[in-house]
């Protein structure tokens, strides 16, 4: 996330050109009647084809041809094996490349210089130059491209079985390369793994976790026989899920299809649990059949009106577009992006009528009875290459009538490229709806079975697996005696889990909370109350944590103060008190229900866990939240230690209320948006009334205080000096 990601959990390090051309809508006179095996045959032939002559690494995309990619090689070694199922190649002839391909993978260069190697300590950069294979200019080593290699090669050590020198030695490479990856090195306090690593920069603090495309990496961490992580890893991983209902599907979210499709081009999740599905009710499988549903009925919903979406013209996920900055659409603008991770969940969206057909096609062991109809669809309607469907279509996106490139008649935008990420889900998971080959190929793995049993998975084909005659004569390592890297940073997005809180009427309130760093059983934390301010409302729980939340997880504050931290989100045009929007009414009988509903929370939080310590409970907030942190103290002052409202106000004559909890109450002198006579009015009615109130206005300042004051340790100190 993709990453929620983060489109950050998406896009990393892309250094893609997109590249445009114009067509009409009619079919191409030379494209055969749709069937499965045409369209798998053709997305074969670019890995085939299109292997370098030399090293054998795949290009990351076709005809424009940068560099290769890592993963697209991972995803080509993976294609090979189903070419000789499908009678494509021999199995002579699929060995012969493999072996060369993994001869080359061993030999490249690793280690720790800016440029003249390929990788370091197992792992290897994103992307490769065409001619030598070695780092391509200064990318990142990749761990989540170095995850999808390292399963095609893996899929190669199961698949050539026989007792001959040639298959032999695929085995014995495939083995040294996936033992040689340091898992561990990448391993952060969190028990995460770091997204990648530069040799002049150090580690990246975005890390793994949650339900993204990065699924089989961390069952790989968990099954390596030399550099495994600790077995808890797997509930680091899970503990982020966001599950929730969109488009009628209860599910894991995660936008982009691909984030739904990578790790079950290798897996079987079907029947097979963890301990959060086994409590969710479904499997993973489930879950990535739920996922391709929403986003077809989105699509089917179509909210933005591009042309062209239908029952069976739909899917959004990672890839090119026309890559303009704006145009105009339908009388407003529209941003057309150049590659992006397109998808639609309850917490993303992202939508510029951008048809993928990787996202669909890719889909169809989920979904046959939509995804099949869509393939045929998308062959029938758009114009396709020699590698099968091109990467991108946007039928809302037509080319200008000035254009000296524009031709007579009804036109659209259509991708001159393909793509081996792309390409590759679309070969691998064609083949599971036929014949579930990979699926029961990797079943044989050692180091992917090792690595579900460690995460917790059982029942289902799982169990039936004879584990001790699989992994009998390997040496693991302990696990669990691996500790982080200290060199790795933590992301302080990761320290949150995102629910939503539900109340009889059916009210939704989104929420981020964060656990105490590193608890001790048996001691005692306190709860803070994070109220966000009116710009960030909404329903998709993650713009509440813009300003001034991540101060609680600077590091000091982390190991000084650890604490829960409740990051509620308020609904779009509601508020959290039950002031006026123009200020003139500051306090109502009745709570607004964002309100009454944070004050439910905050109970049910304090049910949940049991170590938090109702004599340290903390509410504070900015701007609508600074208003929200009066209103609430003054409806609940038996509950807050302490309260901390910014750049808000609350209503002088029930100061009285709040008069023995401890306040600190900033405001901007020069704020325009929230007036600071809203704050000192409130300050007087205390002090007349000997309340135990302290005021900071800042002399230089506007509305924009959260920064200087949040991130002063002094201020925080304060805060969790405070008891009841």
């Amino acid at each position: 996330m993709l990453l929620r990601v983060l489109l950050s959990f998406f896009l990393f390090c892309t250094f893609f050109s997109t590249f445009s051309q114009k067509t009409t809508v009619s079919v191409a006179a030379e494209k055969p009647p749709f069937s499965l095996d045409e369209v798998q045959h053709r997305h074969f032939k670019y890995f085939w084809e299109l292997a370098h002559p030399g090293n054998f690494q795949v290009p990351d995309r076709y005809p424009t041809d940068n560099f290769s990619s890592i993963a697209a090689t991972g995803f080509g070694l993976s294609a090979y094996l189903v070419g000789v199922e499908r009678g494509w190649i021999t199995r002579k002839q699929a060995a012969e490349r493999v072996l060369k391909t993994l001869e080359l993978l061993k030999s490249l260069p690793q280690g720790d210089a800016m440029s003249g190697v390929a990788g370091y300590k197992g792992w290897y950069y994103h992307f490769l130059n065409t001619q030598d294979a070695l780092r391509y200019k200064n990318v990142e080593l990749s761990s989540i491209d170095t995850g999808l290699l390292m399963a095609g090669v893996l899929s190669c050590m199961t698949y050539f079985d026989q007792n001959n020198p040639e298959e032999k030695a695929i085995r014995d490479i495939a083995d040294f390369l996936f033992r040689r990856v340091e898992f561990d090195w990448f391993l952060n306090a969190q028990n995460r793994l770091s997204m990648g690593w530069f040799p002049d920069r150090g580690f990246l603090s975005a890390d793994w976790r949650g339900y993204n495309e990065a699924m089989i990496l961390v069952i790989m961490a968990l099954g390596s026989p030399t550099h495994p992580v600790p077995a808890s890893m797997w509930e680091s991983w899970c503990n982020p899920y966001y599950q929730a209902g969109y488009q009628g599907q209860d599910m894991i979210n995660f936008g982009p299809l691909f984030g739904h499709q990578y790790s079950h081009c290798w897996i079987d999740f079907k029947g097979i649990r963890d301990a959060y599905t086994k409590e969710a009710g479904f499997d993973y499988f489930e879950n990535s059949r739920r996922a391709t549903l929403a986003n077809r009925q989105y699509c089917l919903s179509n909210p933005n009106n591009f042309k062209g979406y239908g029952e069976n013209i739909w899917g959004l996920t990672a890839g090119d577009g026309p890559g303009y900055a704006e145009m105009m659409y339908n009388g407003r603008k529209q941003v057309f992006d150049g590659y992006n991770a397109r998808g639609a969940a309850a917490d993303y969206n992202q939508d510029d009528g951008t048809i993928a057909p990787t996202a669909a096609v890719a889909s169809m062991p989920f979904a046959p009875e939509v995804c099949l109809p869509a393939a045929k669809a998308m062959w029938d309607r758009w114009p396709v290459g020699p590698y099968g469907f091109y990467d991108g279509y946007n039928e809302s996106f037509t080319w200008p009538e000035t254009s000296p490139s524009a031709l007579p008649g009804q036109s659209f935008w259509v991708d001159r490229d393909y793509l081996g990420i792309d390409q590759g889900p679309i070969v691998l998971m064609i083949e599971n709806y036929r014949s579930g080959f990979l699926w029961n190929l990797m079943k044989k793995n050692p180091y992917i079975v090792r690595g579900l049993k460690r995460a917790g998975f059982s029942e289902g084909w799982l169990d039936k697996v004879d584990y001790l005659k699989l992994t009998s004569g390997i040496s693991w390592a302990d696990g669990e005696k691996v500790r982080p890297n200290p060199d790795v940073p933590l992301d302080r997005n990761g320290f949150f889990k995102r629910e939503i809180y539900v109340d009889s009427a059916g009210n939704k309130l989104p929420y981020q909370l964060m656990t105490p760093w590193q608890a001790r059983p048996g001691e005692k934390y306190p709860l803070v109350i994070f109220l966000h301010g009116s710009g960030e409302r909404g329903s998709d729980n993650n713009s509440q944590m813009k300003n001034g939340v991540h101060a609680f997880c600077e590091k000091k504050t982390l190991e000084n103060h650890p604490c829960y931290l409740l990051v509620p989100q308020c609904p779009a045009d509601e508020r959290w008190g039950g002031s006026s929007r123009d200020w003139q009414t500051m306090f109502k009988d009745e709570p607004s229900v964002p309100g009454r509903m944070a004050l439910e929370l905050i109970e049910r939080t304090l049910a949940a866990y049991p170590d938090i310590d109702r004599s340290r409970v903390y509410i504070t907030g900015l701007s609508m939240g600074g208003f929200g942190t009066f209103d609430l103290l003054m409806r609940r002052p038996e509950l807050f230690a302490a309260g901390m409202p910014l750049c808000g106000g609350g209503e002088p004559k029930y100061a009285d209320r709040i008069k023995n909890i401890p306040l600190w109450v900033f405001h901007g002198e020069l704020d325009e948006s929230v007036y600071p006579r809203l704050s000192r009015r409130i300050v007087e009615a205390l002090g007349k009334i000997d309340g135990n109130v302290k005021y900071t206005e800042y002399s230089t300042m506007g509305h924009n205080i959260w920064d200087i004051t949040y991130y002063n340790p002094a201020v925080l100190d304060w805060l969790f000096e405070q008891r009841k």
